[in-house]
């Protein structure tokens, strides 16, 4: 929630010796990973949807688990905040680790504040918000604003543990919000009021039974496109354009709403609008900047759009799960063997995409999924240190599972540009990073298969120094602590070592590096998930060599292939089996170094 000050402090403290006893007789088995899959994070659930404390969701009514029960302090915490009470859990970040930056843009914390008590802490907790950081001492009763980049680092040896709970408020709330204090502010014999344990306590709580609707009013949809349109940076030409299309939608929307309210009924044309609306917003993507330097469009589609209509294709919203359509028993209901292509960057997957994506009943979302998946502020490599573009079962948290699988469902067309009309559907997706996130992927997609394909690596490596010359792929053009020419291509681990080498030997580095991290994530999953193209086969036989992998993927064709296929949109220059002698004294330099990845690659790729 936007606040007009970085931190506010309520005037309420606890007694955090009480709720330190109280948090040291939980059981270590009773913490979870937390839901994002923050290294050093974990939580413990103490208000959750329908009190399952494995349901780390936000939509739906948010009742007490059963281990909050056994906390007669900690409750009573709770009900002196005067709030209706949303998700609610006890935050754990170890000694050296931290809560990454990131913005909570999603619906559900539009309008929601989040408390803050500390039980543990030490002086080296650290908590900033923009530009302000300070630390939150024991015992203390905090709100922050959410809308702003936030981060927690703490740099003691010890955990920290915070009651964090999500609230939209209530009367008593908005009394202690009377009687607070912003962070900077000095207010003369301002004093927080000591809620001590009490025998018995008053712990008469009150929890949210309602946090979504299934058709999001008019004046709720005009607050909230009004308050992104607020958020612009100023004199930027596309707002104009947006913010007209911004206001025929929400008059359409209005109209609907007059006709047939949030009914059943209506649901098809309440459908019908908001998809057309996605697409004309579509264009605006990386067009437009919010004043805490969020994409426009990614915050639109999160916050707003991804939450204005919840119906029969519509199982999950943002970042929140849905009653998902009926399932078969272990199946996915949505994502019927997902197909991504993974390789080295420059090995022509974008060629086989752009090919694969005529097939019968195969959806895309026409371009690679950078923005879509690193679009969500724990998966951006700036929240993880800037290590590399690997993410691992660990990034798989629950409520990143939701937002991507949401953010990929809001994106998809079939070859004719139309969405989806049912589900499960089959998707095909290839971006050149996602070799580096195969346990990723297989998490969030339970029944994922990939196409591995190899190409000559004398070819990849010399098309991948053409890349980084040209200029068009700069992935990270100020990646910190980075000296050479600005960083193309995926980012892969180690990069840091290869500061101040030569072009050849970067590429040679990037390419053994993905190439092993990537052979290593194919041979750990079940054969009959991987699948195998052959760059060579593909150039000398397309027809043919579609015909083997859709075969082998389970797509249809029903399509005749040129003879001539057009140029991928990514090729930099005429495609050539001999383009490589261009570069190849450097080429040959770097292969013998090469030389165990190189067997190992054409082994896989031999079958």
């Amino acid at each position: 929630m936007r606040l007009q000050f970085p931190f506010i402090q309520l005037p309420l403290r606890y007694d955090a010796a009480v709720l330190a006893a109280e948090v040291a007789a939980i059981d270590e088995s009773q913490w979870r990973a937390h839901p994002q899959g923050f290294s050093g994070n974990s939580a413990l659930p103490l208000v959750a949807v329908d009190g399952d404390p494995d349901n780390d969701g936000l939509i739906g009514p948010m009742r007490p688990t059963p281990l909050l029960e056994r906390f007669a302090y900690l409750k009573q915490v709770l009900a002196s905040l005067g709030a209706v009470l949303g998700r609610t859990r006890l935050m754990r970040l170890s000694g050296q680790a931290e809560v990454a930056a990131h913005v909570d843009q999603a619906y559900y914390w539009a309008e929601r504040m989040r408390v803050h008590v500390p039980i543990v802490t030490q002086p080296g907790v650290r908590f900033r918000c923009d530009d302000i950081e300070m630390h939150m001492a024991a015992g203390e009763c905090w709100i922050f604003d959410t809308w702003r980049w936030h981060h927690v680092l703490n740099q003691g040896d010890e955990s920290r543990i915070h009651l964090v709970a999500d609230t939209v408020g209530g009367e008593g709330f908005w009394e202690h919000m009377l009687r607070s204090r912003p962070h900077h502010m000095h207010m003369p014999g301002w004093q927080p009021t000591l809620v001590a344990p009490q025998t018995p306590a008053a712990t008469d709580l009150q929890f949210e039974s309602v946090n979504s609707p299934p058709v999001m009013s008019p004046w709720e949809l005009h607050s909230h496109l009004s308050f992104l349109f607020s958020q612009l940076q100023p004199q930027q030409p596309a707002a104009a354009q947006a913010q007209q299309a911004a206001m025929r939608f929400m008059r359409l929307w209005q109209a609907l709403w007059a006709q047939y309210g949030d009914t059943p009924a209506g649901r098809p044309e309440f459908r019908k609008l908001l998809n057309a609306f996605i697409d004309e917003m579509r264009g605006l993507r990386g067009e437009l900047l919010l004043t805490n330097d969020l994409d426009f469009h990614k915050a639109l589609m999160i916050m707003v759009l991804g939450s204005a209509l919840i119906d029969e294709v519509s199982p999950v919203i943002f970042g929140e799960p849905r009653t998902a359509p009926t399932k078969t028993i272990g199946r996915d209901a949505e994502f019927d063997r997902p197909v991504f292509i993974v390789s080295p960057p420059r090995s022509g997957s974008t060629f086989l995409f752009e090919t694969l994506t005529q097939a019968k009943d195969v959806y895309t979302i026409g371009d690679e999924s950078h923005a879509l998946i690193e679009g969500i502020g724990a998966l951006q490599p700036r929240a993880r240190g800037f290590a590399s573009n690997r993410l691992g079962v660990d990034a798989a948290g629950s409520d990143v599972i939701k937002e991507l699988r949401a953010r990929f469902r809001a994106e998809l067309r079939d070859r004719d540009g139309a969405p989806p009309a049912r589900w499960p559907l089959r998707m095909l997706e290839k971006t050149p990073k996602n070799a580096l996130r195969i346990p990723f992927l297989a998490k969030v997609f339970p029944e994922a298969q990939f196409i591995y394909l190899h190409r000559d690596v004398r070819q990849v490596l010399a098309s991948m120094i053409e890349a980084w010359n040209s200029g068009r792929f700069r992935t990270y053009p100020n990646l910190p602590g980075w000296n050479g020419l600005p960083w193309s291509l995926t980012l892969t681990p180690g990069w840091r070592e290869l500061d101040g080498k030569p072009l050849h030997e970067i590429v040679a580095a990037q390419w053994r590096t993905l190439t092993e991290i990537l052979l290593d994530d194919l041979s750990a999953l079940p054969r009959d998930r991987v699948h195998i193209a052959r760059y060579a086969a593909l150039t000398a036989d397309t027809a043919g060599e579609i015909a083997r992998l859709c075969a082998a993927v389970g797509f249809a064709w029903d399509r005749p292939l040129e003879a001539d296929l057009p140029l991928s949109r990514y090729t930099v220059s005429q495609p050539d089996p001999q383009k490589w002698r261009k570069y190849a004294g450097e080429i040959e330099s770097v292969l013998p170094g090469l030389s165990q990845t190189i067997a190992r690659s054409d082994a896989f790729a031999a079958g």
